[in-house]
């Protein structure tokens, strides 16, 4: 991701912040939603600009559909909120990080997480360089 101009959709993003974000070529980023206090890794959702102004300033996360071409806000449809208790963005700005207190489900499927229905790998069984169960120390680095 480069930065990138200001996207074509108008923001009241403040400017010290859109001048700060690494966005995409299509002027968005990805959007983590964590819960707040267990952190739940709960979805990934995406934000331009605008999305992103109206999450730090309504106290609800508000994405950008790639499919739509539209703005959605947590919740509207489902009833299952998301409340912002924080927001951050990594390292090199080309993420945001937003705690929430997430009421239902976070996926659009029903599960708690979007991250439920399709585990590739399950407490590193079967994965090597696991934990050593006395070391704490990955095998392949004692």
């Amino acid at each position: 991701m480069t930065s990138t101009p200001q996207p074509s959709r108008p923001s009241s993003l403040d400017p010290e912040i859109a001048a700060r974000l690494r966005r995409g070529a299509d002027g968005l980023v990805p959007a983590i939603a964590q819960q707040y206090d267990t952190g739940e890794v709960l979805m990934l959702g995406w934000m331009d600009d605008e999305a992103l102004h109206r999450t730090l300033t309504t106290g609800r996360c508000t994405y950008w559909s790639r499919s739509r071409q539209e703005y959605w806000v947590k919740g509207d449809t489902s009833g299952h909120f998301q409340w912002v208790r924080s927001v951050a963005l990594d390292c090199d700005a080309d993420t945001v990080l937003v705690k929430v207190d997430q009421v239902g489900a976070a996926c659009h499927t029903g599960d708690r997480t979007c991250f439920d229905a399709d585990v590739l790998l399950k407490d590193g069984e079967g994965a090597e360089g696991t934990p050593d169960a006395d070391s704490g120390v990955p095998a392949v680095d004692q």
